[in-house]
């Protein structure tokens, strides 16, 4: 058979074909590949590399004041008083650094040794990558008594570098305005995890003030509110800030901050919690998958901690063996680290490898631990009971997981007689929907596409598994139900740095790959939402990390007039709806407010909630996993103050139903 000259691929790849992207050409034809997405999380991430240019200013001892602003239009600036960007003359590219930094890959400071000694940032592109996506850049710089600027459209300069003015201040103001044709999904930043992020760089960081302002209005996406984060006692406060929801056993954490080569900066304390809460950082990066300085840690902690219990006589008394496991439940603790060369494992920069830290941070922490265990001999022994109350509970957990798992995942017989299977198995195109309660259940059954839409009705509010033990989880017979449909098993993980174990999900006989939480639109399916999302987050993060979790959006209102119909899903499309129908008469209107999904029939329930092409679905994602970890703690824990006043600034997000 002969082939076409279209399909003929050798014809038409020639010297041509090669294309050589210059300048920034590059960023912007593959922006994912330096800023992980152009969604919401890439067009946050603009503003850290902004930020961590100030930051570094700051570990260089050269600032201590960094201003941020969301502008009206959902621009940013980012200001410091650090020392200036230099504007002199380049003498290999003939050009002024400034234009240099702002126009060139892999340029920057943070590869002299002389100019920075430790630095997040290490690959030069960073406020580069900014200036490409961006439809327009301008930065002003004050230095050695003067005031130079200079400005850019989508990464070309507009014009030479050019002094403006004198002053007596210092610093660099960075302006930019993100790029609707990189950023098509959203535009618009958000407050609170820019604030996240602000907070946990001033804990970090101690004596350096930082302040967010945003100046748009709700046309915007925002509302003008001002924030200011500023930490003297560094991790130790943040340690605090973190376990403020929870009851902890320690008067005030163990604090150490010193630098035995390393720079090293540790917290922690023990809570009466059923979980380790234990996050680390190298150079103000958040290393969420450990490494060395962890391992550090974790050894010294068992160390210290089981020749202390075994001494105290309290082990043998309770006829236990005891495991370094057992020495993390309730323990909170933040690790902070400044490496001059970090060695960094994946390029998510998720972990550590350099391994002259892990004993550096091993030495520190023995050290101040011995000497905190010896002079609280009181809160010594309530952590020791702890400790050993944690290996009772290991032991007893081990058991019911065990129980759980002969039952559920050794074979598909086995599955919940509740749950209403799909007949495809390719477990990639199967959904599987967490309904609350029977009715909306039934509805669901008869609604679905039977080939890839699995049903399983939840009776009731599910265990709140932030204030049980691990053993009582599984007793619960509607977390049991999700673990044997969903097929999942539960391993023991060994951390080849330090040798601690971890609890681990085995994802290999998964069935699902979408798990849609579906509830109803009032206070108590968003609470039973919530118990569902504390599960997953503390016991299956892996599922949320892949991205397989997703929350149903059902409508709130159907709006009728005649036979012309029309579902709303926000208050907004709802007076729209109205507007239009009623051709300026509203009233003329009927509008039905959907309590509950045992108010829609299957067709409508199938139409508007569970129609791949229709529905409206929100992915479950972690931005910050020491925010949710501390949001959870919060909104599902036993200390009742940091509710109310969780709930007392979000009350005017509320909708009630009165």
């Amino acid at each position: 058979m002969s082939e076409s000259k279209e399909n003929n691929v050798d014809d038409q790849y020639s010297a041509d074909s090669i294309q050589v992207l210059e300048g920034l050409e590059a960023v912007r034809k593959r922006p994912s590949m330096y800023i992980g997405d152009t969604g919401a999380k890439g067009l946050h991430h603009l503003v850290w590399e902004v930020v961590d240019n100030s930051i570094d200013e700051a570990l260089a001892g050269q600032c201590d004041h960094i201003e941020v602003v969301i502008h009206p239009g959902n621009a940013i600036s980012v200001q410091d008083n650090g020392r200036g960007i230099p504007v002199g003359i380049n003498q290999k590219f003939g050009k002024s650094a400034l234009e240099i930094a702002l126009t060139v890959l892999h340029a920057g400071g943070k590869f002299d040794k002389n100019s920075y000694k430790t630095s997040g940032g290490l690959h030069g592109v960073g406020v580069s990558c900014v200036n490409a996506l961006s439809t327009h850049t301008h930065v002003t710089v004050q230095r050695d008594g003067h005031v130079y600027e200079q400005e850019y459209h989508i990464g070309v300069p507009l014009y030479d570098v050019r002094e403006i003015g004198d002053t007596d201040a210092r610093g660099t103001k960075v302006w930019f305005q993100p790029d609707p044709t990189i950023f098509d999904e959203t535009l618009v930043y958000s407050y609170e995890r820019i604030a996240t992020r602000l907070r946990e760089l001033a804990y970090l960081n101690r004596g350096i003030r930082i302040v967010l302002t945003d100046l748009r209005t709700p046309a915007d996406g925002g509302e003008e509110q001002r924030d200011e984060f500023y930490s003297q006692g560094g991790v130790a406060e943040y340690v605090q800030y973190l376990d403020n929801s929870r009851t902890v056993l320690m008067t005030k954490p163990v604090y150490v901050a010193t630098e035995r080569g390393i720079p090293v900066e540790v917290a922690f304390q023990y809570n009466d919690s059923y979980q380790e809460h234990i996050f680390s950082y190298v150079n103000n990066i958040n290393t969420h998958e450990g490494g060395t300085h962890v391992a550090g840690f974790r050894s010294a902690i068992t160390r210290v901690l089981k020749a202390y219990a075994e001494k105290s006589g309290e082990v043998a008394k309770a006829k236990i063996e005891i495991q370094g496991d057992d020495f993390r439940e309730g323990l909170t603790a933040v690790i902070s680290v400044k490496v001059a060369e970090p060695k960094f494992e994946g390029q998510t920069k998720g972990k550590l490898g350099n391994s002259e830290v892990s004993g550096a941070v091993n030495q520190v922490v023995g050290e101040i631990l011995n000497q905190y265990l010896e002079e609280n001999p009181k809160e010594a022994r309530v952590i020791v009971e702890k400790v050993i109350l944690a290996a009772k509970a290991r032991v007893a957990a081990k058991k019911a997981r065990e129980m759980v798992q002969r039952k559920s995942v050794l074979g598909s017989n086995s599955l919940p007689g509740k749950l209403a299977d799909c007949s495809e198995s390719d477990p990639e195109l199967c959904e599987l929907y967490l309904v609350e309660g029977d009715s909306a259940g039934g509805t669901a059954k008869q609604g679905r596409n039977r080939a890839f839409q699995a049903i399983l009705p939840l009776r009731g509010k599910i265990l709140n598994v932030e204030k049980a033990q691990e053993h009582r989880i599984y007793e619960n017979e509607e977390i049991r139900n999700m673990i044997t449909a969903l097929g999942v098993s539960f391993e023991k993980k060994t951390d080849e740095d330090d040798g601690s174990t971890t609890r681990s999900l085995n994802l290999e006989k998964l069935r699902y790959h979408k798990i849609i939480i579906m509830t109803d639109a009032d206070i108590d399916g968003s609470h039973i939402r919530t118990l569902i999302l504390t599960f997953f987050f503390r016991y299956m993060r892996e599922l949320i990390d892949k991205g397989y979790i997703y929350i149903a959006l059902p409508p709130l209102y159907l709006v009728k007039r005649g036979k012309e119909e029309r579902y709303c899903w926000t208050e907004t499309e709802r007076m729209a709806a109205q507007e239009e129908m009623g051709r300026g008469k509203p009233e003329t209107v009927h509008v039905q407010r959907y309590k509950g999904l045992g108010e829609m029939n299957a067709e409508q329930l199938w139409t508007t909630t569970m129609q791949p092409d229709t529905r409206s679905l929100k992915r479950v994602d972690v931005d910050s996993g020491v925010e949710a970890d501390h949001l959870f703690s919060m909104l599902m824990g036993d200390e009742v103050p940091p509710r109310r006043d969780f709930i007392e600034k979000n009350a005017k997000y509320a909708k009630l139903d009165v």
